[in-house]
């Protein structure tokens, strides 16, 4: 039909998924909330049983037989209310465990684009989580049973049904109003700690840099900054629900002494029982409990709310790649084929091209911001290009799993990041890896002797990103940890940036080894001894390729190029006629100085 939309449905989120996989647990809590509620009108029943009939009776075995009746229905209800905590539990540690490790891999695609959300997510996670699993969440299950009991109540007489009704509007307009006061504060509070949360982050993260060059209370400021906003939206937030919560219980207390008198006054005129008046008084009280719970409530709510939008707009914006075939054990043959990447600031590669062969080794050099460091994040997978491909044996890198092609490729980036752990773990890329190999790997990167001469050797603890090693230590584990199983293709950012001469010689030789073994080689340096040892050179400037070719013919054309450039900056030669006059100038100057 015409008016119907072509407008294809959204693709299911892996939050949308975990929600959906959660239907029938809350159709549990759903039910257990149906029966509990229902149950809820034990206590009513027997007060209306206990006051029209018994005490006119004054039979003791109705009065026992009601009781008992009346315990096993309050068993029940408590039972059941556990049970449905327990589920509730159940759901937000269900919804954690399934949805914390999709969220790790959302925070790392986050973070290599550039949005820091990867440690917000798992608190937004929490949040959701306290929320599911508390008294909040089954505060808003049995806020639908307020007009039950309600109607119940108005069954007792009208006027008991008008008061509880009059009274659940109020409550729930007093919510409304509760919600439209405190909603912007909240949300304007939590973006404030978001921003606050971050630059205590990176104050903690640069510590060095904070302490060495007196930067504490600059940034101590900026924290307070934000945390002066927040608390300042909190207090206006908390302070207007105290009084929507202050207004909430006057009403309540109002309502239900307002339910006993109007009780009495109508026991008086013989239209309603006594035990209508206590039953309504009972039925009043569950019906305003939901509402005045989901009051007290509200903020969490509010929180959880937040947090999953967020959340939301997270795995949206990062959805789940799809499933990849599994392809064959790469050789290491690299291609790069009209690579372009646009940074903020402008491009940072223009049409690279260049190949790299099975125990090849290719230098990369050029000035700073060149773009060589984002070349090597490119071949490895961390920068998406604009136009332009990286193949590994002939297969474009983003039609690679990348958990299955990680073991083929080595990387060294610039800064290099160690994990708190071992030294065994690092080296072994956070596996369970057989001691041989992480020796080997050592061995191989020259750098198990240095292992050896720690305190616990290869079962040395290190702390956050490698604290307690020196950097030149941090850039040899970093090797190790690169040249682990012996990866099909490995690159290096810089790889002798802190390496003093021995450390030098042990990576000259490494190389040489993983050259003869039959990996393809992308080193980052300008050092004759990583020149030395490359078959070709690249020279980036300005993320153009001016040159790539064998090593000799590259550096010749240098050569050459910088001696022209430097003929041409010389002064011109003085001609024949000029030179009597020049001399005598110069002869004038030296007297001058003279005197």
């Amino acid at each position: 039909m015409a008016g119907k939309s072509d407008r294809h449905p959204e693709p299911e989120t892996v939050l949308d998924e975990a929600l959906r996989k959660c239907r029938g647990a809350f159709f549990t809590v759903g039910v257990f909330s149906l029966a509990i509620n229902l149950l809820m009108l034990s206590s009513p029943l027997y007060m209306l049983q206990v006051y029209d009939r018994v005490l006119g009776s004054g039979r003791t075995e109705t009065l026992v037989l009601l009781t008992g009746i009346l315990g096993l229905a309050l068993l029940t209800m408590a039972m059941l209310d556990t049970a449905r905590s327990a589920v509730a539990l159940r759901i937000g540690v269900w919804l954690n465990e399934t949805l914390g490790p999709e969220l790790l891999r959302v925070g790392l695609k986050a973070r290599l684009s550039g949005r820091p959300a990867g440690a917000q997510a798992f608190r937004d996670l929490g949040q959701v989580q306290s929320f599911i699993g508390g008294q909040a969440m089954t505060a808003f299950f049995d806020l639908p049973w307020t007009p039950f009991f309600i109607a119940v109540t108005w069954l007792l007489h009208p006027v008991l049904g008008m008061i509880a009704l009059s009274a659940a509007l109020l409550l729930l307009a007093l919510s409304v109003g509760n919600e439209l006061a405190t909603r912007s504060l909240l949300r304007s509070a939590n973006t404030s700690q978001l921003k606050g949360n971050t630059v205590a982050e990176g104050t903690i993260s640069n510590a060095e840099v904070v302490r060495a060059m007196g930067m504490i209370d600059v940034m101590l400021r900026r924290w307070q900054a934000q945390n002066a906003q927040t608390q300042a939206d909190t207090l206006r937030a908390s302070e207007r629900n105290s009084y929507m919560t202050g207004a909430a219980k006057f009403l309540r207390y109002f309502a239900q002494s307002s339910m006993l008198g109007a009780g009495a006054y109508l026991v008086i005129h013989g239209l309603t029982t006594p035990g209508s008046m206590i039953a309504g008084s009972i039925l009043l009280s569950r019906a305003l409990a939901p509402v005045d719970m989901a009051m007290s409530a509200w903020k969490n709510f509010s929180g959880a709310r937040l947090a999953y939008g967020r959340l939301s707009e997270l795995v949206t914006d990062f959805p789940r790649e799809p499933a990849r075939m599994a392809l064959p054990a790469p050789s290491g043959r690299l291609q790069v084929k009209d690579l372009t990447v646009i940074g903020p600031n402008g491009p940072q590669l223009a049409r690279v091209n260049f190949e790299i062969s099975p125990g090849e080794v290719v230098a990369v050099i050029g000035p700073s911001a060149a773009g060589k460091s984002t070349l090597c994040r490119a071949i490895v997978g961390l920068v998406t290009p604009n136009s332009g491909t990286v193949s590994i044996d002939g297969v474009r890198i983003d039609h690679w799993d990348p958990d299955a092609l990680g073991p083929y490729i080595g990387f060294l980036p610039q800064e290099v990041g160690l994990f708190e752990g071992t030294v065994r773990m690092n080296i072994g890329r956070m596996t369970e890896a057989a001691p041989e190999e992480v020796v080997e790997a050592a061995t191989r990167a020259r750098v198990h002797e240095m292992i050896s001469q720690l305190p616990q050797g290869y079962e040395t603890r290190l702390g956050e990103r490698g604290a307690g090693l020196s950097g030149g230590q941090k850039q040899r584990i970093g090797l190790a940890r690169a040249v682990f199983r012996s990866p099909a293709l490995i690159v290096l950012d810089e790889p002798n940036a802190n390496l003093d001469q021995a450390g030098e010689t042990a990576l000259s030789a490494a190389v040489l080894e993983l050259k003869e073994a039959g990996a393809s080689l992308l080193i980052v340096g300008h050092r004759p001894s990583t020149l030395a040892q490359s078959d070709k050179v690249l020279l980036l400037q300005g993320g153009v390729v001016k040159a790539f070719g064998p090593r000799q013919e590259v550096l010749g054309r240098m050569r050459d190029a910088t001696a022209a450039s430097r003929a041409q900056a010389l002064p011109p030669a003085p001609s024949q006629a000029e030179e009597p006059a020049q001399r005598a100038s110069s002869a004038a100057r030296a007297e001058f100085a003279g005197d």
